[in-house]
């Protein structure tokens, strides 16, 4: 029963549809009717400005560490059980059944998730992010070169001692995961047509572009 209760932790803080919160109650807008029609933090960014960026990111990422320390405390003496919340936790992100099993990409839940279980290798993956970004201003490819880059920096960290080998191979499916809600990103990639992030963010919606 464990395992069954951490996924439904993991799930319930995950499932909480931010981005949709916060524009419908500041903003009066449906974050789904606009940009990329996606509920992650880029697609808020683009359209309702970088307060509510900010403020979306931050709990995105809450949504990931709060059930994994959560479920670290409950189960100490099983990690596998908290690997699960984990997994959930990203599950919840991105098939909410507040809003129709509907979600974002996972990113930044996911860097909350590894924050909370590798700690400061998560951020050394948060710094390949940066850089990418700055290289290329194209969230989709950092969020991809990023989620790759973590179970090598994990791996190399030996990270949790003989849990090294299970925490690894979950990056690697993570990194699969957000691949592969990349898709539409990467065929965009190819054509030339992926949009970069703007310096400078609206301050209010209008915004209809393909986006990450």
């Amino acid at each position: 029963m464990d395992w069954l209760y951490a996924s439904l932790i993991g799930y319930f803080f995950g499932s909480i549809p931010t981005a949709w919160l916060i524009c419908k109650i500041f903003y009066g807008i449906n974050i789904f009717e606009h940009g990329s029609k996606n509920m992650g933090s880029t697609n808020v960014y683009r359209t309702v400005g970088g307060k509510a960026f900010a403020a979306n990111l931050a709990i995105d990422v809450l949504k990931g560490m709060v059930p994994v320390l959560l479920s670290a405390n409950l189960w100490p003496t099983h990690p596998q059980v908290i690997f699960a919340a984990a997994a959930f936790a990203m599950l919840g992100h991105t098939l909410s059944f507040w809003v129709k099993f509907k979600g974002g990409k996972g990113v930044a839940t996911g860097l909350g998730v590894f924050i909370a279980l590798s700690g400061y290798y998560a951020l050394y993956a948060l710094a390949v992010f940066l850089v990418v970004l700055l290289i290329t201003r194209m969230v989709s490819v950092s969020s991809m070169v990023a989620a790759v880059s973590l179970p090598f920096f994990l791996w190399y960290g030996n990270v949790l001692g003989d849990y090294t080998i299970y925490i690894t191979v979950f990056a690697a499916l993570v990194a699969l995961f957000v691949i592969i809600k990349h898709k539409s990103n990467i065929q965009r990639i190819i054509k030339g047509t992926e949009s970069k992030l703007p310096l400078l963010a609206p301050k209010k919606t209008v915004s209809d572009d393909n986006e990450h």
